[in-house]
């Protein structure tokens, strides 16, 4: 017999159903997940409020079937905010996270992880992120930190606040809050001119090939992501991997001893009980790239 439970104001149907099973770590029930992100939505709204998303759904739980959903489906209720967004297939209502009903809602809709645009609603052209994604090619968590350390490094010389979190999977993302000025083509052109100075520094650490068979062991430093409509996981969000890892800002000095996986639904937790989110001051500290621009054009 199927059971339901209330979360938030939220009805979650079919509370019991594993979406991690004893595989995954689990088991992780749909109840369980969506207490989870009612116990971090006062952290994590300020991270994702305002952002066309896209829905990773898992009908019958991680290890099954899963897609991606981008489009507003008509039956959602009224508190789901929705943005209109241009696509190549027209325009569309896309979803947005403001409050914490619609991330438990989107839970109760077997959506495990909700992927976030670089942009919010109100420019939709120009992102306010700069999101490079470091991804080793091989297992190994040391050459991963050292690309890491190295694009924070690249940032500090240009002048930039630059932000680290685990992504949950297999890497890091270095993230830089931008003024909104310069549209993705723009942003993405530099963080291109970034990723070709790091190349040359290290080239048997790091690549932009993003051709796995032409990777070798090294490195991808992955700017994919500053471009309209991609998505990117954002902090706090749970990964479809075995354990329910949890995407988690952290400080620069905690690199070295936290890897991509280390922080789970349950130890994200205990982290924001003992300590103030990292990311917490973020939105203080945007900044724009004309003179990083000129600067990394000149190395």
């Amino acid at each position: 017999m199927s059971s339901s439970a209330e979360v938030s104001g939220v009805s979650i149907d079919k509370a019991d159903k594993e979406m991690f099973g004893s595989d995954d770590g689990g088991p992780i029930t749909k109840a369980d997940l969506a207490k989870y992100y009612a116990d971090v939505a006062e952290v994590m709204l300020p991270h994702i409020r305002d952002r066309p998303i896209s829905m990773q759904r898992f009908p019958d739980g991680v290890g099954s079937e899963w897609f991606y959903e981008k489009k507003y489906p008509e039956h959602f209720p009224e508190f789901v905010e929705s943005v209109r967004v241009a696509t190549m297939d027209g325009e569309q209502n896309q979803v947005m996270i403001d409050n914490a009903r619609t991330l438990v809602y989107l839970v109760d809709q077997a959506c495990i992880t909700p992927h976030t645009w670089l942009a919010t609603s109100a420019d939709l052209d120009h992102p306010d992120q700069l999101i490079v994604d470091l991804d080793p090619s091989v297992p190994g968590i040391a050459a991963v930190r050292r690309a890491t350390v190295m694009v924070g490094e690249l940032m500090d010389e240009l002048g930039l606040n630059a932000f680290v979190k685990t992504t949950g999977s297999r890497g890091y993302h270095v993230q830089v809050p931008l003024i909104v000025e310069h549209d993705f083509d723009e942003v993405r052109d530099f963080a291109r001119n970034c990723a070709r100075v790091l190349v040359d520094r290290d080239p048997e650490l790091l690549t932009i090939e993003a051709r796995k068979n032409k990777r070798g062991d090294r490195v991808l430093v992955d700017i994919a992501r500053i471009a309209y409509a991609q998505t990117a996981v954002p902090p706090y969000a749970v990964r479809s991997r075995p354990g329910a890892p949890v995407a988690t800002p952290i400080t620069w000095d905690e690199l070295s001893s936290i890897d991509p996986q280390d922080y789970t639904m349950k130890s994200v937790r205990n982290r924001l009980a003992q300590r103030a989110d990292p990311w917490n001051a973020m939105a203080r500290h945007r900044q724009g790239i004309a003179k990083p621009m000129e600067i990394v054009g000149k190395l």
